[in-house]
């Protein structure tokens, strides 16, 4: 038996720091997925909508995304993505500095799929991140999309 078909994961994140930190908890989990990177809410749209320098991007299978972006913030990110129809099915897990509860609430009434504060220790948030790469991968089963 194979082990669980790699997906491709859009980390939609301005600080570069935990970028970094992303990329590196993927990649010492020894599974193919392919990360993305954007930096800001327009750049997450446009690659989303396929625009710009975007044209030949992926369908994300899973979308990691901040709250509070420059251009266009979080909350417009996930609201745009579950009012398309085309877009609505991705997986969408905030993952954020916030601990809010209007941003808790607001982002489950936007239709997010999880909810998830980044920890402040190292150790911590590497491991909320394989969790969150771990559960998508081999416990969930997602939609097969269409390419817009």
């Amino acid at each position: 038996m194979s082990g669980p078909t790699p997906i491709d994961v859009l980390l939609v994140e301005d600080d570069p720091a935990d970028e970094l930190i992303t990329r590196e908890a993927f990649e010492d989990n020894k599974i193919g997925n392919t990360l993305h990177v954007v930096r800001d809410g327009e750049e997450a749209l446009d690659f989303l909508f396929r625009r710009g320098a975007y044209t030949d991007a992926v369908r994300p299978d899973l979308i990691l995304l901040d709250l509070n972006l420059p251009k266009y913030d979080g909350r417009e990110v996930l609201q745009q993505i579950k009012t398309n129809e085309e877009l609505s099915s991705i997986p969408v897990v905030v993952l954020t500095t916030s601990s809010a509860e209007e941003d808790i609430l607001r982002s489950y009434r936007l239709h997010a799929n999880a909810y998830v504060t980044k920890p402040v220790d190292l150790d911590q948030f590497v491991s909320a991140i394989r969790q969150i790469d771990d559960f998508f991968l081999t416990v969930v089963k997602l939609p097969k999309g269409k390419r817009l």
